[in-house]
């Protein structure tokens, strides 16, 4: 099992990010989630040992066949692959 980071905000359901470190794409999501105050959790895959990688890697996959990153799941229900700004506030109840 592995472990997320919480950001606390406003709870608008469960918003997972999973996200690279060094991905500019991924650092400009979790500053619109930030921006948008809205509370979520979210995982560095690169920084994971290999079997908690793999772990989350089949995880992302259920997703995101690609498995790309950022991948952004809202209330195991939608999944929103890639920096997508309009998409992700529309999602989150921002228009």
């Amino acid at each position: 099992m592995y472990e997320l980071t919480n950001v606390d905000g406003d709870n608008k359901g469960v918003i997972k990010l999973y996200a690279i470190s060094t991905c500019v794409w991924c650092k400009r999501t979790k500053k619109l989630l930030g921006d948008l105050g809205v509370n979520y959790s979210f995982i560095f895959v690169d920084q994971l040992d290999r079997n908690t990688r793999d772990e989350v890697e089949k995880e992302v996959t259920k997703w995101n066949p690609r498995c790309s990153f950022p991948t952004l799941v809202i209330d195991q229900d939608k999944c929103i692959v890639g920096f997508q700004e309009d998409e992700i506030k529309e999602a989150l109840g921002y228009e």
